[in-house]
């Protein structure tokens, strides 16, 4: 039997000693933290803030800052490359660009290094607010390689760290890569001295290892560890740490590596998450370290169209090495957390199921993105109009920069709708709503006109990969009159609906999502929901309106939302 005397002196005690006995506020970090198209994530803690950035490739802007105070509600503060003064990608296919930025702060300056694959090669930004404006570009060309990383150690001494090439560029097999580092003047963010090699291959270069790149230094208990992604970014993503006395090294693999990975779990498991790799560790709000990483959610197979997202898992020291997700292997959607949540003002949601519409009143949002730079002549934002587009001649299967403005596929399971108020004036004239992967696979649902009169079409990128092939179309009453368009995501299908009016019609169901996958069109991006507005080829001066881009996911791993 229970002692209720003891029971009623601990209260009193635990009263004197500590006031009201609450239970400690708890927070449920929901994966991932970040859905759609974020891979790459970097992340940094100054103060009790909280600041990640994620690739971009070629789309503009480039490189998005989020702000947290939680490490679960992130908002949106700026982009590093938002003027196109900074950088461009004409001529670049989207799925180059920018690859894998990494964030850092140190004495009141804020850096982003980061790497233009085709072009300017490895640089390095800086800030004194992470929101911007962000520096121009300041090219590194002695690091050679992806993924460079700075690390400063206590002595305000600064290092570059990065994946390279393998020892006298003579790989031993294909993805035989290697760590390297400079020290670097965080000033004049120019190297200093001899570049050192501190990986060869990986964790075991007898067994082969592949692709070891997105590199940290971080130091703990006077070990400095050296932690990277090997295995490439797919199915046989992992994360393996190394440690040394000195950042110079030599660095020792960890015996039990991989310290992350998803490989090797049932395939038929459900709602699986894979591909995971490319962490970063943060202390979180309570002291305790997390790991800030990126992986995937396919919905069959291998087959994902929202790419490379952004999740977050706890990290276990254990003999002074780092085990992320230890207790098990498995990435959860949920983790419980002994802090407090803090909300963010006036932030969309970007974690579990949600709804939301994009108005186009005064501003853009700053998640919003163009193909390759910006061309403010080309668009304008009005209460009446919504977001207006000028019909340029440039489509979205060419290297310049059309009329296309594009949010993220964020879920498995989504609906997306505007209204386009729309006089076309030829057949070469569309305007409509595109569901895109790349230059050479998207569908794209829009108005037209066909032997003068105006038609609903739905197109699918030609496999010439210059032309679109007419899968459908249906005759509208009214050129001059708005519509409304809609497609509906069900996983591996897509379904494309118009209206005229209150209620909508089907224009073509379930069509092959699976032709918008990585897995077929390869690549490291992911699917955006975009307006576009084209004169294939012409030049005109005609114009579509854009009132509203409403958006509303619903994945079955997560509760439901209404539309």
């Amino acid at each position: 039997m229970i002692n209720k005397q003891f029971v009623n002196t601990a209260v009193f005690v635990c009263l004197i000693l500590f006031g009201p006995c609450v239970p400690a506020q708890t927070t449920t970090l929901v994966n991932p933290i970040l859905t759609g198209f974020y891979p790459d994530p970097s992340v940094v803690k100054v103060g009790t803030d909280y600041y990640l950035v994620n690739s971009t490739f070629s789309y503009f802007p480039g490189i998005p800052v989020f702000h947290s105070k939680d490490l679960k509600n992130w908002k949106q503060i700026g982009n590093v490359i938002d003027r196109a003064s900074q950088m461009d990608f004409m001529g670049e296919r989207l799925t180059r660009g920018l690859f894998a930025p990494a964030i850092s702060y140190h004495n009141g300056t804020y850096y982003v290094t980061c790497t233009d694959i085709d072009h300017d090669g490895n640089f390095i930004v800086t800030a004194k607010n992470p929101a911007g404006p962000w520096s121009n570009p300041v090219r590194v060309p002695q690091v050679r390689g992806i993924d460079p990383s700075l690390y400063f150690d206590d002595d305000n001494r600064a290092y570059i760290v990065y994946n390279s090439d393998a020892p006298d560029r003579k790989p031993l097999y294909p993805g035989h890569r290697t760590i390297r580092i400079y020290e670097i003047d965080p000033v004049t963010l120019k190297v200093m001295g001899e570049e050192k090699q501190l990986v060869n291959g990986g964790v075991d270069l007898s067994q082969k290892p592949v692709w070891i790149e997105a590199p940290h230094i971080l130091k703990r208990n006077g070990w400095y560890y050296l932690y990277a992604a090997e295995g490439g970014t797919s199915v046989n993503h992992t994360e393996v740490v190394f440690r040394s006395r000195s950042v110079w090294g030599p660095y020792v693999a960890y015996d039990n590596n991989p310290i992350l990975t998803q490989k090797g779990l049932p395939d038929d498991r459900k709602d699986p998450i894979t591909s995971a790799g490319h962490a970063q560790f943060v202390e979180g709000p309570d002291g305790r370290t997390y790991a800030i990483f990126l992986a995937v959610r396919p919905y069959e197979g291998n087959f994902y169209n929202t790419g490379r997202e952004t999740f977050i898992a706890p990290v276990e020291w254990k003999d002074d090495w780092p085990i992320i997700n230890p207790e098990s292997k498995d990435i959860k959607y949920e983790y419980v957390v002994n802090y407090k949540e803090v909300k963010q003002k006036d932030a969309l949601s970007q974690a579990g199921n949600f709804a939301y519409t994009l108005t186009f009143e005064n501003t853009l949002d700053p998640a919003l993105l163009f193909m390759r730079t910006i061309d403010s002549s080309s668009f304008s934002l009005s209460k009446k109009n919504g977001l207006t587009m000028k019909l340029k001649p440039e489509t979205i299967q060419e290297m310049g920069n059309p009329s296309f403005i594009g949010k993220r596929q964020q879920h498995l399971y989504c609906t997306t709708e505007t209204e386009l108020d729309f006089s076309p004036k030829s057949e070469k004239e569309k305007a409509g709503l595109s569901i895109f992967q790349d230059e050479s696979h998207f569908y794209f649902i829009g108005k037209s006109v066909e032997n003068g009169k105006p038609v609903i079409q739905l197109f699918k990128s030609g496999a010439d990969k210059k032309s679109m092939e007419l899968l459908t179309q249906t005759a509208v009453l009214d050129v001059s009159k708005p519509v409304k368009l809609r497609i509906v995501a069900e996983g591996d299908t897509y379904s494309f609906y118009y209206s005229k009016g209150n209620s909508w019609e089907l224009l073509k169901v379930k069509v092959d999502a699976k032709f918008l996958s990585t897995q077929v069109a390869g690549g490291f991006i992911g699917c955006l929901f975009g307006m576009y507005a084209t004169s294939s080829g012409e030049q005109t001066g005609n114009s579509a309106s854009f009132k509203y881009l409403k958006y509303s996911g619903n994945d079955p791993m997560f509760k439901k939302v209404s539309k």
